[in-house]
């Protein structure tokens, strides 16, 4: 599938579908409303990206939120259902980690959980490993952590 993947606004009328379709799969997958600790915002995200397809359609979305010591936290990374396995949450992935390094970050991290194995997949198959965790999901018993390095 070809699709295109280019900088948004966070308000904008995709980016909020995108991220309520998600936020309604997590709460189906964990039963359970979002209980992201610092859930992001306009202000907080400082990359948020959109995949559409070649006619247009918003496929997928993903941010990233840079943080004080280098290294940016990979956010709202999300792909439709029918769009799954097309290639679109690697290309979206590329796309941010291509923004980080012009952003001088040297690292990413992320947080996906129990309830996702295929996140956990698509992570440890674009080369990001395993870590103990960081920040409010250091610790938790439902959160898999993982970072990859940028510069080497």
């Amino acid at each position: 599938m070809t699709s295109t993947v280019t900088e948004e606004p966070w308000d904008s009328a995709d980016g909020v579908r995108l991220r309520a379709a998600m936020q309604a799969e997590l709460a189906a997958r964990y039963r359970m409303e979002d209980q992201e600790p610092e859930a992001p915002t306009a202000e907080t995200i400082d990359v948020y990206v959109i995949a559409r397809d070649a006619g247009g359609e918003a496929t997928g979305c993903g941010a990233l939120r840079f943080l004080d010591d280098g290294t940016a936290e990979l956010k709202r990374m999300y792909v439709v259902p029918e769009s799954r396995g097309t290639g679109v949450a690697t290309g979206i992935l590329r796309a941010l980690e291509d923004r980080a390094r012009q952003h001088g970050i040297g690292a990413i991290v992320l947080a996906t959980g129990t309830g996702q194995p295929d996140a956990i997949r698509f992570y440890e198959r674009e080369g990001y490993r395993r870590t103990a965790g960081f920040g409010p999901f250091a610790g938790h018993p439902m959160a898999r952590c993982f970072t990859r390095r940028l510069d080497g």
